[in-house]
């Protein structure tokens, strides 16, 4: 017996469900109830577990908010219980607990072991634990996309690993194609940016601007401009300092500070702190003389002469004319440098194109070459994959009321000029090869194969996606399938052969499925049914588990829907006795 993945459910304010328990069971549990009785509610439920769409129009409506709680048991060593306990949810007694509330508003939170978690995250462990299928899945089982992915998976790595290869050659492809039509679509534009770029690095360069000169020069210019005033306050300093050689009477500060330092010499020796004053007043002494001598330098040096300062103010425009220009003004000609630095590595790229589009062209080659064959590898292994994946759905639906039914894959390729060589032809390719996979069924002997679309009744369609599902369960497992009324069209000896066959699958998974067929429920491990209370609402007591008599008088409802007719009675227990003996 398999492990119980999906142990039960609480709902809560959702929909008719005012609140009600939903226990499941190991093997097959069959969901029935009358039309609109709130069974639906069960798949939407298990779809909030699991990370799906939160729509606030489901929320009951007085009620402030839906929530959804399931206990799922999960092995611990399963990846699903390590990803949720990486994420901080704990494990309850070998059981992960999840929880999803929905407000009116439209707020969505979500639980995990305790821990409130993403949904994305939900929707991640959801694809190891549960595979739910409705009469949607049916509907995107016609899409081509939806045909090719399912045979992807079924060939598992013989597909995954050429089809990884091929996509990062076809990434690449695309990158490559892309630059190599914008430099030869762009070639007039590109010329004219880089003639643009050697007028500004000529014009540069023709000024040779350095690093910091447009501060040095600004500081020039000023001293320049205020010479004579400088060189008057530089000699007045001098003279004040250490005296005017044209007035012998005059005091300054080097002879006061001397005749201060040989006053204290004289009595040093009877007093340390005397002496101390008068080192000092020595170093001041020292300092005055000093600054004294380069206020004469300083005097001596200063250029005066108005052509220097004509010169310098010329080149200050040269570079305010660059820095306007290449630059920015507050940056100065720091900016015109990183201007040049930029336009320079610009100009070589633009200059490299011819050598570059031959590049691009060689590897373009190269990896259409590559792709081809990744393509080819891909078809090959799908072509394979297909003959296997549909005996074995042609298998399942034999045992599903269809046995002369036979379902194969047409698996073919699009020409296109522009597209890859494939086998000795172009084709067109995409992300995912150059192959168009459809899923073909022939229902009878003598019917030509057509597309599923075309060629399969709703009750065909139905036993197709379950047959397929089956094959799956087979190579891709997962431990809970849900089934959402999966056997819509569907009615007397193929309800029967599902119902077996949902049977069988139950015997290595858990199977929960949503069915208004009796032949289907009779098979079932355990039936539970959902009612409503007189005012229309679900309640904690309107989910319950049919046994003995009650499942006789449920089945007959669904047989006839007369609960006491004894016609129906005696096929309700004809049927769960052929099941019964079946198992």
């Amino acid at each position: 017996m398999v492990v119980v993945v999906l142990e039960e459910m609480r709902i809560r304010s959702l929909g008719v469900i005012d609140d009600a328990v939903v226990e499941l069971s190991p093997g097959f549990t069959a969901v029935t109830g009358e039309t609109g009785a709130g069974k639906t509610m069960v798949v939407t439920s298990l779809g909030l577990l699991l990370g799906g769409r939160a729509d606030p129009a489901l929320v009951r409506i007085g009620a402030g908010k839906a929530v959804v709680e399931g206990r799922v048991t999960v092995p611990a060593d399963a990846s699903a219980a390590v990803r949720a306990e990486e994420a901080g949810a704990e494990l309850d007694d070998g059981a992960l607990l999840i929880s999803r509330t929905v407000s009116a508003e439209g707020r969505s939170r979500a639980h995990l072991g305790g821990r409130s978690v993403p949904v994305g995250l939900l929707a991640e462990l959801a694809d190891e634990l549960v595979a739910v299928h409705g009469q949607t899945d049916q509907q995107g089982l016609l899409k081509l996309t939806r045909q090719r992915q399912a045979l992807d998976r079924y060939a598992g790595d013989a597909v995954a690993v050429p089809l990884a290869k091929y996509a990062e050659a076809y990434r690449r492809l695309r990158v490559v194609t892309a630059e190599l039509d914008e430099i030869t679509t762009r070639a007039r534009e590109r010329a004219q940016e880089a003639d643009m770029l050697r007028y500004g690095l000529d014009e540069i360069a023709g000024v040779e601007p350095r690093a910091g000169e447009d501060t040095e020069l600004a500081e020039e210019a000023e001293r320049l401009s205020h010479a004579e005033a400088l060189s008057a306050a530089a000699t007045a300093a001098h003279a004040a300092l250490a005296g005017n050689p044209e007035d012998p009477e005059g005091i300054d500060a080097a002879t006061l500070v001397a005749g201060a330092q040989r006053a204290l010499e004289a009595v040093r020796s009877h007093d340390p702190a005397l002496a101390a004053l008068a080192d000092r007043i020595g170093e001041i002494g020292i300092l005055l003389g000093d600054v004294a001598g380069e206020l004469a330098g300083y005097a001596d040096d200063l250029d005066a002469d108005p052509l220097r300062l004509a010169a310098v103010e010329e080149r200050r425009a040269a570079l305010g004319a660059l820095t306007r220009k290449y630059g920015e003004y507050e940056k100065g000609v720091a900016a015109v440098l990183a201007w040049a630095e930029r336009s320079a590595a610009r100009l070589t790229e633009l200059d490299g194109d011819d050598e570059r589009i031959g590049e691009l062209t060689a590897e373009r080659d190269a990896l259409r070459i590559e792709l081809g064959g990744l393509a080819q590898a891909l078809t090959d292994a799908r072509t394979e994959a297909a003959e296997r994946f549909a005996a074995a759905v042609t298998a399942e639906l034999a045992s599903l009321a269809m046995p002369h039914a036979r379902v194969s894959f047409d698996i073919r390729q699009t020409e296109d000029p522009e597209g890859v060589e494939v086998g000795g032809r172009t084709v067109a390719c995409g992300p995912t090869g150059a192959d168009e996979v459809e899923l073909l069924l022939a229902p009878h002997p003598g019917a030509p194969p057509r597309p599923i679309a075309k060629g399969a009744s709703g009750g065909e369609l139905s036993r197709v996606m379950l047959a397929v599902e089956v094959v799956f369960a087979g190579t891709d497992p997962v431990p809970t399938y849900l089934f959402d009324e999966v056997d819509a069209g569907v009615g007397g000896k193929a309800a029967v052969e599902i119902g077996r066959r949902l049977a069988r699958l139950a015997k290595s998974a858990q199977v929960v499925v949503v069915t208004h067929l009796p032949q289907v429920a009779a098979f079932a491990d355990r039936q539970l049914l959902v009612e409503k209370t007189n005012d229309g609402s679900v309640t904690r007591s309107g989910v319950k588990v049919l046994e003995g008599e009650d499942r006789v008088r449920e089945l007959s409802r669904m047989l006839a829907g007369q609960e006491d007719s004894q016609t129906a009675r005696a096929h309700a227990e004809e049927l769960l006795a052929a099941a019964r003996a079946d198992a």
